[in-house]
């Protein structure tokens, strides 16, 4: 009967974590958007919707809103909401200025209001706060409640095959643990639901890494399990701190710079008092307890790479970043974290992108990280070795090549459902269950569950590209992309790494490799991709206005927002005509030169907008439309 049981357990296995990643997957990459609209560009006759709470305004196709004038350029100016809905603009360095009213917009920014008049290098829109926008409400149409079952259902699968593998000291622990992880789930998820929080899917698929984790640990170190329970409890616990804290834009940006210094700090005391494990200084112990200080800068670095918009092109925020990632690259190559570095490596490539939309900085990057690389191949001996191994491990697989062998054999031996949870031999090989848990997965779930581990990782980075898109601030666009580029270069760095497809580095795999260090900055960055989630009722920083009406389906309803919108836009008008009027005695001398020769009233504002004859020959012109 035992036999029956574990036999149809593997299956269930396979079958139930095929249905969970669909599940997923369906809920996070087929709901349909509808865009939101927070307020106006008031553009001559044509009126701009603002879709974003960080906006581009110029000519270039990059802009979020494209206006065209002689003295515009083509990055002008950043519209900016901020968590109160008071409305700021920032010149972004531009030739023809920004001005509000007739009062130049200095480098810290202007409050709009309603009605105001901003000026562009000589040419004038209108600003229409909209009080009643309405936004969207995406819908789940996925039950996350039913997902979740289906996942305890995978636990309790996976928890017999290791009652049935497992000496019978430890099958009480295992049990546990196991329904300890249970029970954390749906209280997490019940805490969301109170706070109106209805979107799931990032939770259950970390979830479902970390029952694989809670697995490797219950397999090859199942005195540990109540440990690294308490370390997963520790882990949902600071998630959900960061997402808390991320809630509020403002706080959020306001702590990069001592996040920096933190993290600068911690890689200090790495050098200073680190101890080496396998070639890299890079663990302390601190009562009693080991950690990886790099596993937690990782987190303070996206924290730090991340920014909005306006302050993309502020030169002292670049600075800031490229100093804190100089220091952080030259303590990793003290210490001899190699395998960390080139995860830092990436990750500074993405921001880089992101922030500077160049190919040409990218390229830079790459030229100067060979130089580096070549450095650090010839200064530290074992990386060297690493590399004169890469390829040749079945030349000496009782010496260099003997735990990638081992890990390509505990694969083969698995096949496609594997020994069960426990079964498998490769857990006795050295660093199986960090450097080589996707061999060892393999090898005890077999290749079907393995394959999972990496499908979860890619589709949890396919949606943080997808929310980035229309995200409401680059800040958590940024943060959210360099999380998943982050991650996905330390699973290929650990899965290609133990299969010699690349060098053997010794990085972990994302949740799931035994360690509480790992896990927690997986926790911890996960945070961000939560945020970044611009589904109402599913992210961090999304939260339903009260000044905003959702689902607006009754028809006087509608009728009372266009009747709103009308005289709003009457008033608008008015105010316009006034300022124009007055517009040519209050601006500066070098701003109206050129603008107060053409005419007396607006025409003092020289329109060049996509319907003037003047662009009638540039069809690219003739429409505003999103980058």
């Amino acid at each position: 009967m035992q036999e029956i049981i574990f036999s149809i357990s593997r299956y269930a296995l396979i079958c139930l974590s095929l249905v969970i990643l669909f599940r997923c997957l369906r809920s996070l990459l087929s709901d349909r958007y509808e865009t939101e609209v927070w307020a106006y560009l008031k553009v001559g006759k044509n009126i701009l919707p603002v879709t974003h709470w960080e906006n581009i305004i110029g000519k270039g196709a990059s802009a979020d809103l494209r206006v065209f004038g002689p003295g515009i350029g083509r990055t002008h100016a950043v519209l900016k909401r901020r968590d109160n809905g008071v409305w700021e603009i920032y010149d972004v360095f531009s030739k023809g200025g920004v001005w509000v009213n007739g009062e130049r917009v200095p480098h810290y920014g202007t409050e709009l209001a309603d009605g105001d008049l901003i000026n562009l290098g000589g040419s004038c829109v209108t600003f229409l706060d909209e009080k009643y926008t309405e936004a969207y409400e995406s819908e789940i149409r996925v039950s996350p409640v039913t997902t979740l079952i289906e996942l305890g259902i995978f636990q309790i699968f996976l928890l017999i095959q290791h009652m049935y593998s497992c000496e019978a000291c430890y099958v009480v622990p295992i049990i546990v643990s196991f329904a300890l992880v249970i029970l954390l789930e749906w209280i997490l998820y019940g805490a969301m639901h109170l706070l109106g929080r209805n979107g799931f899917e990032v939770e259950i698929l970390s979830f479902y890494l970390t029952t694989l984790g809670l697995s490797v640990a219950a397999s090859s170190t199942p005195d540990d399990v109540i440990k690294q329970i308490i370390l997963i409890s520790a882990s949902v616990l600071l998630f959900a701190i960061c997402g808390w804290w991320q809630s509020s834009l403002k706080r959020t940006t306001a702590m990069r710079i001592p996040v920096a210094v933190f993290a600068v700090l911690l890689l200090g005391l790495n050098v200073i008092s680190g101890y080496s494990v396998n070639g890299a200084a890079n663990w302390l112990t601190f009562g009693g307890y080991s950690f990886q200080p790099s596993e937690l800068v990782k987190v303070c670095y996206v924290y730090v790479g991340a920014s909005t918009l306006e302050m993309l092109y502020k030169k002292n925020n670049l600075y800031v970043f490229i100093g804190f990632s100089a220091v952080c690259v030259m303590a990793l190559a003290l210490i001899g974290d190699f395998g960390t570095a080139v995860i830092f490596f990436a990750t500074f490539l993405v921001i880089s992108f992101l922030r500077s939309g160049s190919i040409a900085t990218v390229i830079l990057a790459l030229t100067g990280a060979g130089l580096a690389g070549f450095l650090a191949v010839s200064v530290k001996p074992y990386i060297l070795r690493r590399f004169e191994t890469w390829g040749h491990v079945w030349e000496d697989v009782y010496d260099t090549g003997y735990q990638q062998t081992r890990a390509m054999s505990a694969l083969a031996s698995g096949g496609v459902i594997g020994k069960g949870a426990g079964s498998g031999w490769l857990k006795s090989i050295f660093a199986a269950n960090t450097d080589m848990v996707f061999a060892m997965e393999a090898e005890e779930l077999g290749l079907i569950v393995a394959l999972s581990m990496i499908f979860a990782m890619i589709i949890l980075a396919f949606f943080a590209v997808r929310m980035a898109k229309r995200g409401r601030s680059s800040f958590y666009a940024i943060a959210a992309c360099a999380t998943m580029a982050m991650l996905l270069t330390q699973m290929a760095l650990n899965v290609f790494g133990s299969l010699d497809i690349l060098p053997f580095t010794g990085v972990t795999f994302p949740f799931v490799s035994r360690g509480g260090s790992s896990l927690i900055s997986c926790w911890m960055l996960m945070a961000f991709l939560k945020s970044a989630d611009n589904r109402v009722g599913a992210s961090f920083a999304v939260r339903k206005s009260p000044g905003m009406i959702f689902d607006i389906d009754e028809q006087d309803e509608e009728e009372q927002q266009q009747d709103d919108f009308e005289d709003n836009d009457d008033e608008a008008d008015d105010e316009y005509d006034d300022l124009i009027g007055s517009f040519e005695g209050e601006a500066e001398d070098n701003y109206i030169n050129d603008a107060s020769e053409k005419a007396e009233d607006k025409s003092n504002c020289s329109w060049r907008f996509f319907d003037d004859d003047e662009y009638q020959d540039e069809p690219d012109k003739k429409e505003v439309r999103r980058k």
